[in-house]
């Protein structure tokens, strides 16, 4: 099979596609043959060792000290299940589904070897565009605001425009949020359109000189510091930190939450019933074939990703 391979951490270019051995399923696995993945901000992230700070030493003891263990990166995917191995019950050859693969990464490839519980079935009206693109940013944003957004609950999306954030402020306005997006200045008009009540232009208006106050901080990208982040927010209010240094991460507590979000199935479903009813609009920058993914990870780190980046094997 055709896979993308990174044997050492670097530029875009150390992206290589060539032919490796196909995987085969293991004892609750199934292999699925990638119809739809994404390149996201967390493959581009590990591709190039840009580590959050703190990080970078046990992100190498964990990932590869000079690059990848797992060579072939990715973590969401749609598709059709081509194997099915031992002790897999609920899914059979030609099934179409989609899920994340978590540390095993290997969805940048033509085949890729995943956990059945890790996946869902893919609704026949959603694309496999849309459902790959759906799960990284959504599950993630769901994560982060459930059960936090209601009627009339001020929310602040730093990073409105990009896979997580795109989510978010569609999440938080069917909940009832009134949401504040921060983007560049060439995609307001594309956060209103998901639901913003309000945009501000992080170019021209840098968020130490906001005097409003919200109920819900969510920063996606990571570019404001926890006390400028604390400063946006009201009492009782929350901030929520998608990327944070070392740092912030071990002192997070109270009206500060980060961490890394969980890949839950059920989780899985809930977007994908949204994107079926129309409820969720997936955005994607444009779709790319593998033989591109070069392409796609420059795009990522070039930090003008609109939504999601899918490539298709």
């Amino acid at each position: 099979m055709k896979a993308a391979v990174v044997e050492r951490y670097g530029p875009p270019e150390v992206v290589s596609v060539r032919e490796v051995p196909d995987p085969a399923a293991g004892a609750g696995q199934v292999v699925v043959r990638v119809a739809a993945t994404t390149v996201n901000s967390g493959d581009a992230r590990i591709r190039g060792a840009q580590f959050p700070r703190g990080f970078a030493t046990p992100a190498r003891l964990v990932l590869g000290v000079r690059g990848p263990r797992r060579q072939v990166l990715g973590v969401t995917l749609s598709g059709v299940v081509e194997q099915v191995g031992g002790r897999v019950t609920g899914l059979a050859v030609g099934d179409e589904v989609c899920g994340m693969t978590g540390a095993g990464m290997g969805a940048h490839a033509e085949l890729v070897a995943v956990k059945a519980d890790k996946l869902v079935r893919k609704p026949a009206a959603v694309s496999h565009a849309d459902a790959a693109a759906v799960l990284f940013g959504g599950s993630t944003a769901l994560h982060f605001l459930r059960d936090r957004v209601r009627p009339g609950t001020a929310v602040l999306v730093n990073g409105a425009s990009g896979s997580v954030g795109a989510a978010a402020v569609q999440l938080a306005h069917r909940a009832g949020g009134r949401v504040t997006g921060v983007c560049g200045p060439t995609n307001g008009a594309l956060v209103e359109s998901l639901g913003a009540a309000a945009v501000i232009d992080y170019a021209r208006t840098p968020l130490d000189t906001v005097a409003e106050r919200y109920d819900v901080v969510l920063d996606t990208v990571g570019s404001i510091s926890t006390a400028v982040g604390r400063s946006l927010v009201a009492p009782g209010g929350v901030l929520l930190l998608v990327v944070a240094d070392l740092w912030s991460t071990l002192r997070a507590r109270g009206d500060v939450v980060a961490g890394v979000a969980p890949e839950r199935a059920e989780d899985f479903t809930t977007l994908l019933e949204l994107v079926e009813s129309g409820e969720l609009e997936t955005v994607v920058d444009r779709t790319l074939p593998l033989a591109d993914v070069v392409e796609a990870h420059r795009i990522v780190d070039s930090g003008h990703k609109v939504g999601n980046l899918v490539v298709t094997p």
